[in-house]
C-alpha cells in the first residue's frame, strides 16, 4: 500500500451536514429517556455537540440517519455486529422462525441445538446457559463462584467494563446508589502484571471467590506466560477464573480468546457478536460449577439464570445462523485483513502530515481504536471531539475504528480519505486551540460522576 493510493492531508473540503431532524429527535429522547439513549456509550455526550446522528437503517457497513445522511459506520453496534448490518442469511433464518412463535412455557428444541452448537465451539466448557445481556451472564458467573467457594470478594482486571451490576459499577466513577460494603468487595489488579494479582490474594487471604478478566483487549495481548500464570494462581488459591469473552468472542475467534491463547477458564461469559446484533448472551463453564444452578447437585442451589426472554427463538436462531456463517466463511480473517489495511493506511496519511505524535490508530485489527493527543502529547477529549466532528462531516461515523467483515475496500478508502481531510482542522486545533475549531463542548467519559461537563 503506497501513500499515492490515498489523498494527501491537504484537503479541508468537509461539508457541514444537516442534522436538523436528528437533533429534534435527540432532544425529545432526552425528555423521555434518561440520558437520551438506552446505553451510555450511545449517548449524545459521546459525540460532538449537536452532531449526534439518530439512525434510521443500516446495511453492510453503512448506516443512514433520520436526515438522510449516509455514513461508513465503525463500532458496529458496540462491537456486536461482525457480519454486517441486515446480513441476509441471519435475517432469513430469523424471518423463518418468527412466524412460528418466539416464546413458550417449555423449552424449545432450539435450546438443545443452540447449546450443542455453542459447546462445539468452546471445548473447554461442559454446559451453557443463554440469556439476553452480558451483565446478567457476568453477575451469574460471580454468584456461582461465591457459592462454590464460600467467599465474598472478586478480583477484576483494570479493564473498561464487565457489568452494569453493583459489584463492578461500584468501582467506577459512576457509583451513586451503591453501598460502600459492596464496593469494598471488589478489588482491582493490573492486566499483564501477575504480581499485582498475587498481591491481592496475599492481602485478602481466603476471601477472593473469582478473578474476572478479558484474556486480551484491543490494545493489550497477554504477555508470555501471563494467562498461564493467572490460571495456575487461581487453581492454587481455590478461586474461580472467569474470562469475559464479550468482545473477543467471534472477533478474535469463534472459539474466543481462550481458543487463541490455549488457556481454559473455569467459566466464560459471551454476548455481542454471537448474535450479529440480535440479543443473545451466554454463561458457560465446567459442569461441577454450572450444575450448582441445576438439579444434579446435593449442594445448596444457586439461582443462576432464569430469564423470560433468555431462550426465545429469535436470539437462538440468530446465534445458530452466525455459527453457520463462521463455518461457511472466515469473517475473522476478513476483519483482520481489512482492519490491518485500515490502520496502516490511516497511520500513513497521518505520518505524511507530520501528526503521528498526536493521532494514530492502534489495537487488534478487528478491534481498532484511534488515539487523539493534544499539543503536549497528552490524551485529549477536546482533540477527540475535533476528530469525530471532522469525520462525521466526511461521512464516517464511529467512536472507534472497530470494523466488521462487511467493510469493503471502498469503505476503507472513504475512511482514509476522511481522515486525510480531517487533519488540517486537527492541526489548527493543535496550534490555535480546540476552541478555535470546535463548536460546542468536548465529549466526556461515559462513566463519570456528574453530568457536567455535558449537563443539559
Amino acid at each position: 500500500m503506497t501513500s499515492a493510493s490515498y489523498p494527501s492531508a491537504t484537503s479541508d473540503s468537509g461539508t457541514d451536514i444537516d442534522l436538523t431532524r436528528s437533533n429534534q429527535v435527540q432532544a425529545r429522547l432526552h425528555d423521555l429517556v434518561p440520558g437520551g439513549a438506552h446505553t451510555y456509550a450511545r449517548g449524545s455526550d459521546q459525540y460532538p455537540e449537536h452532531m449526534a446522528p439518530v439512525l434510521e437503517r443500516g446495511r453492510g457497513a453503512r448506516v443512514w440517519d433520520v436526515d438522510g445522511n449516509e455514513y461508513v459506520e465503525y463500532g458496529m453496534g458496540l462491537r456486536s455486529v461482525t457480519l454486517g448490518h441486515a446480513y441476509e442469511p441471519v435475517d432469513a433464518a430469523v424471518r423463518d422462525v418468527v412466524g412460528r412463535g418466539v416464546n413458550f412455557s417449555r423449552p424449545h428444541r432450539l435450546e438443545l441445538a443452540a447449546a450443542e452448537d455453542f459447546l462445539g465451539l468452546v471445548p473447554g466448557a461442559d454446559m451453557v446457559k443463554f440469556c439476553k445481556n452480558g451483565s446478567d451472564a457476568t453477575t451469574a458467573a460471580l454468584k456461582l463462584a461465591r457459592a462454590a467457594t464460600g467467599r465474598d470478594m472478586v478480583a477484576i482486571a483494570d479493564q473498561p467494563f464487565f457489568s452494569t451490576d453493583d459489584w463492578f459499577i461500584g468501582r467506577t466513577a459512576m457509583n451513586a446508589g451503591i453501598p460502600d460494603a459492596v464496593r469494598q468487595a471488589t478489588a482491582r489488579f493490573t492486566y499483564n502484571d501477575l504480581d499485582s494479582l498475587r498481591a491481592l490474594f496475599d492481602a485478602h487471604p481466603g476471601r477472593i471467590a473469582a478473578v474476572f478478566m478479558e484474556a486480551a483487549t484491543a490494545l493489550g495481548d497477554p504477555a508470555p506466560g501471563f494467562l498461564e500464570g493467572v490460571r495456575e494462581l487461581c487453581t492454587a488459591q481455590g478461586a474461580v477464573l472467569v474470562f469475559d469473552e464479550m468482545i473477543t468472542g467471534f472477533r478474535w475467534s469463534a472459539h474466543g480468546a481462550q481458543g487463541v491463547y490455549g488457556v481454559t477458564p473455569d467459566l466464560s461469559t459471551w454476548g455481542k457478536a454471537m448474535g450479529n446484533g440480535f440479543p443473545v448472551s451466554a454463561l458457560a463453564g465446567r459442569r461441577e460449577l454450572m450444575e450448582l444452578g441445576g438439579l444434579r447437585t446435593d449442594a445448596e442451589r444457586v439461582f443462576l439464570l432464569s430469564t423470560t426472554h433468555g431462550p426465545e427463538t429469535v436470539g437462538l436462531t440468530a446465534f445458530r445462523a452466525v455459527v453457520e456463517a463462521y463455518r461457511r466463511d472466515d469473517p475473522v480473517a476478513t476483519m483482520r485483513r481489512q482492519g490491518a489495511r485500515l490502520a496502516a493506511a490511516v497511520n500513513e496519511v497521518v505520518a505524511a502530515a507530520g501528526l503521528a505524535e498526536h493521532v494514530d490508530v492502534a489495537g487488534h485489527p478487528a478491534c481498532l481504536v484511534f488515539r487523539t493527543r493534544d499539543a503536549q502529547g497528552a490524551p485529549s477529549q477536546g482533540m477527540r471531539t475535533v476528530f469525530l466532528a471532522e469525520l462525521l462531516r466526511r461521512g464516517v461515523l464511529g467512536q472507534s475504528f472497530v470494523i466488521s467483515a462487511a467493510h469493503t475496500d471502498d469503505d476503507v478508502e472513504q475512511t482514509v480519505a476522511a481522515v486525510a481531510g480531517a487533519l488540517p482542522a486537527y492541526e489548527r486545533a493543535l496550534t490555535d486551540g480546540v476552541d478555535t475549531v470546535l463548536e460546542g463542548r468536548p465529549v466526556a467519559p461515559a462513566l463519570r460522576a456528574h453530568a457536567a461537563p455535558r449537563r443539559l
